[in-house]
């Protein structure tokens, strides 16, 4: 089985947009009750509450006068918003995500059905007393409704996320460019195929940006609080943050569905953000560039399309290692930007030289797997037999045709 997901922009009547609120109300609520019921439990037993343990206290809940509004919300949505606290707690567990957070009605909202949303006549129907949402759907949605999630962003816009389910199963590919990427600040990524180096520049987002949101927070900073003319301006902020972010994801989306079209593997590198913003002189422009979401749209489109996505060690020499030669260097501080090899004398551009590295890394480590890979474009084997300095011997990516390697 095949998932794919689609968002769409809905356009709630007025009373539609109450009954939405209400909604993100109760789950909101909810969440910080069951969140707060857990955390308590766990101290005082050193277990926590199951998700079948949490939906029993919501009947309970519904006839109590003081919480008597919960049976007003669609009883599945409740349960959905359960079904998460629970999966992030097992996220958290297990290393995957940090612990569960309270939420705050300020920010986006969201809300789940599980289940019975259809579409109407190109047109969005929530189960309960909500129904039919106008909607903009500007492609056609392929397969099972699966779930569907409803979100009002700090903007006031609200989406609908479908999550639909098609037959099918993932297949590999084993033709196609195989892509090296080092990613950074000057250059957001520069990308080679083997045959020629692309750079690609830092569109730097926020920069663009920065005065006229520093200049509307200052005025945010100065209405009273809970006033609603602080409460109308928070808009106006949150519409140049979307700004932001919407330019990032639209360049985002081009280069990696650029790169995804005509590819087998693309081989980037794990690198350490949470590590790396650590460095306040350098926290901002990281964030700004947006690396991890850039990473995940490579994976799914990768995995759609039936290619790989690989990421080396972050620990890999790439920037210190001759693409030519494989000859490594001690140290290298990050203001040189050109080098040329003490051993075979090649000139190297740094960010182009780290990509075929990393390129080169890649194709090693998915013939070592066993994996099928035909990747034509550039040599990785010492010329003259010269000796590698690596600590494994690197490979030759010449192919006439695709191939299994064991």
């Amino acid at each position: 089985m095949l998932h794919k997901a689609i968002q769409v922009r809905l356009y709630p009547n007025q009373d539609q947009q109450i009954q939405l609120s209400q909604s993100f109300g109760c789950s909101r609520w909810w969440w910080n009750y069951a969140l707060n019921k857990s955390i308590e439990t766990y101290k005082e037993t050193g277990k926590g509450l199951g998700q079948v343990a949490l939906n029993a206290l919501l009947p309970k809940l519904k006839k109590e006068k003081d919480t008597e509004w919960l049976a007003d919300c669609y009883s599945q949505v409740l349960q959905a918003t359960t079904l998460n606290l629970t999966t992030a707690y097992k996220n958290f567990f297990e290393g995957r995500a940090r612990f569960p957070r309270f939420k705050s009605k300020h920010g986006k909202q969201s809300i789940q059905y599980p289940q019975n949303v259809k579409i109407v006549e190109g047109n969005v129907k929530l189960p309960g007393n909500i129904g039919v949402i106008k909607a903009k759907i500007h492609r056609p949605i392929e397969g099972k409704i699966k779930t569907v999630t409803v979100s009002k962003t700090p903007s006031g816009k609200y989406f609908a996320s479908i999550l639909t389910e098609l037959e099918g199963e993932n297949s590999t590919i084993s033709e196609g460019k195989i892509y090296g990427i080092d990613l950074g600040l000057k250059h957001f990524a520069v990308i080679t195929d083997g045959e020629k180096v692309s750079k690609y520049d830092n569109p730097k987002h926020i920069a663009k940006h920065e005065k006229n949101l520093k200049r509307k927070q200052q005025k945010l900073a100065r209405k009273q609080k809970g006033s609603n003319s602080r409460n109308k301006y928070r808009k106006v902020v949150a519409k140049v943050y979307e700004r932001v972010s919407n330019s990032r994801q639209d360049f985002l989306h081009k280069l990696s569905y650029k790169l995804v079209s005509d590819s087998q593997a693309v081989i980037v590198e794990n690198l350490h953000v949470k590590g790396m913003v650590r460095n306040h002189n350098l926290a901002k422009a990281i964030s700004d560039c947006g690396w991890g979401t850039f990473t995940n749209f490579l994976a799914y489109k990768l995995e759609r399309k039936g290619a790989k996505l690989l990421e080396i060690d972050r620990w890999f020499p790439s920037s210190k290692l001759c693409s030519n030669c494989f000859y490594q260097v001690n140290e290298m501080s990050l203001d040189v930007r050109e080098w040329t090899c003490p051993h075979c004398g090649t000139h190297h551009d740094r960010d182009g030289n780290a990509a075929i590295n990393i390129r080169t890394e890649g194709i090693r480590m998915l013939k070592a797997e066993g994996s099928a890979v035909s990747a034509v474009g550039g040599e990785v084997r010492p010329k003259m037999g010269r000796k590698s300095y690596l600590r494994h011997s690197p490979m030759s990516t010449e192919a006439p045709s695709a191939y299994a390697v064991g």
